[in-house]
């Protein structure tokens, strides 16, 4: 897989994120790894704790990225 080079790198190698939905929910997810964000229809990540997280980018209004 190509590395898009994703800005979430520089933040740092975990980051918090918080997803915004169409339908107006909000999802917090902590401990991602940047190294493994795999981007696509479903966007694919590692959680520290060995849980993937798979989003529907169609669903997905924004995303707040913080360093940990």
């Amino acid at each position: 897989m190509v590395n898009l080079k994703s800005s979430t790198n520089k933040l740092g190698k975990y980051v918090t994120q918080i997803i915004h939905g169409i339908n107006g929910n909000k999802l917090t997810f902590n401990g991602i790894s940047t190294e493994s964000i795999k981007q696509g229809q479903f966007t694919k990540m590692d959680l520290k704790d060995g849980r993937i997280l798979m989003i529907n980018d169609k669903n997905v209004l924004a995303i707040e990225v913080f360093k940990e």
